[in-house]
């Protein structure tokens, strides 16, 4: 992924809160981390640090592009915790880079239903969703999934939606 614009697309994929070209953060903050760790604290405790794991090698590869070698990962961490939305947003992001928009679809659908459509990892999939949708020319499904993700908390989503507006 050598291009400005390529990097751009990566970064709003895997890290759909923060604005395009931003660096993101080492740190969740302190709001983020507790999101996370109220969502992720139904898993073995061992299990879900291979998992998360598995996730960041999964991204390290997809930044570097790689995308094979991201979606092994991903679905790694999908077969040793399969009830995880995480896994699945970020196997979502890979595959719509492959060019395959209705895999992303199916993981992105997974990852919504695994949520509850609550949590950070909805807002993940809400926002990922709805560039997808917006991408193919369908305003109003995007325009729902980026007032969805807003109400989480998203600030992308609220920025991104408005654009929507007419």
């Amino acid at each position: 992924m050598g291009t400005p614009n390529d990097q751009a697309v990566l970064q709003a994929i895997f890290n759909p809160d923060t604005p395009f070209g931003d660096l993101v953060g080492l740190g969740l903050g302190e709001e983020a981390e507790k999101e996370e760790a109220d969502e992720d604290g139904v898993f073995p405790q061992a299990q879900l640090e291979q998992s998360k794991a598995l996730e960041l090698q999964g991204v390290v590869a997809a930044e570097a592009g790689d995308l094979n070698t991201a979606l092994e990962r991903f679905g790694q961490a999908i077969c040793l915790l399969p009830e995880r939305a995480s896994a699945y947003n970020n196997r979502a992001q890979a595959r719509r880079l492959q060019g395959d928009v209705a895999g992303a679809l199916d993981d992105l659908e997974r990852a919504l239903a695994l949520s509850g459509g609550r949590g950070r990892a909805a807002r993940q999939g809400f926002v990922q969703r709805g560039l997808l949708a917006r991408l193919q020319g369908r305003d109003d499904d995007a325009r729902r999934d980026f007032e969805q993700a807003a109400r989480l908390g998203s600030s992308r989503a609220r920025r991104v939606g408005g654009g929507l507006d007419q």
